[in-house]
């Protein structure tokens, strides 16, 4: 049983911190000590506190070595990647050369620096450096993008020429809604019949 010796006015401040202290970690720890002030058992402390034995001996130590204010410090454990130090070099190179995919990110970041990291770890990585997947739509197979254009140039503009000089008329119809596009429930799609 470790024993420790407190002063009233530290008393007065564990009392107030117990409750006040914004980190509930902190609150837990001057609940602890003022239970310990109390006279009371480890094991019944313990048991009112939600710790363990460990624990409380711990935070007493705690108390002897610095006073309340160890006990108010708080020291997380925050891993740093190794590719931190490679942030920008990578960030301007992903700003000229996007990749397509993240296991293509992940080739081009184990290039340039040497560190092999999971399609995971990049993906988190590239999130941190402010990048997000690209949305990108299928193409149906059968898409012939110059016969499009041809029927833009020959057809459908002349057709919508003769339709504002009042030579043709226009008729717009309203097809099945699709639940593929948030907006089409509402808006539908048009029908442009020449």
């Amino acid at each position: 049983m470790i024993k420790i010796e407190l002063s009233p006015e530290d008393i007065q401040k564990i009392k107030q911190l117990r409750y006040e202290h914004p980190h509930p970690m902190v609150r837990r720890r001057m609940n602890a000590l003022w239970l310990k002030s109390r006279g009371l058992q480890h094991r019944e402390i313990c048991r009112l506190s939600g710790i363990s034995n460990n624990t409380l001996c711990k935070y007493l130590r705690m108390y002897q070595s610095g006073g309340i204010g160890e006990l108010t410090e708080l020291r997380f454990h925050t891993p740093t990647s190794a590719l931190g130090q490679y942030r920008d070099h990578i960030a301007a190179y992903f700003l000229e050369h996007p990749p397509a995919t993240v296991n293509e990110a992940a080739r081009k970041i184990e290039e340039l620096t040497g560190l092999k990291r999971s399609p995971g770890a990049v993906g988190r990585f590239l999130r941190s450096l402010g990048m997000r997947p690209r949305k990108v739509g299928a193409i149906p197979k059968g898409a012939d993008p110059d016969g499009q254009e041809e029927f833009r140039i020959n057809k459908l503009e002349p057709r919508l020429e003769e339709a504002k000089q009042g030579r043709r008329a226009l008729f717009l119809s309203m097809l099945p809604t699709s639940s593929l596009h948030p907006f089409s429930a509402f808006f539908g799609h048009l029908r442009v019949s020449l």
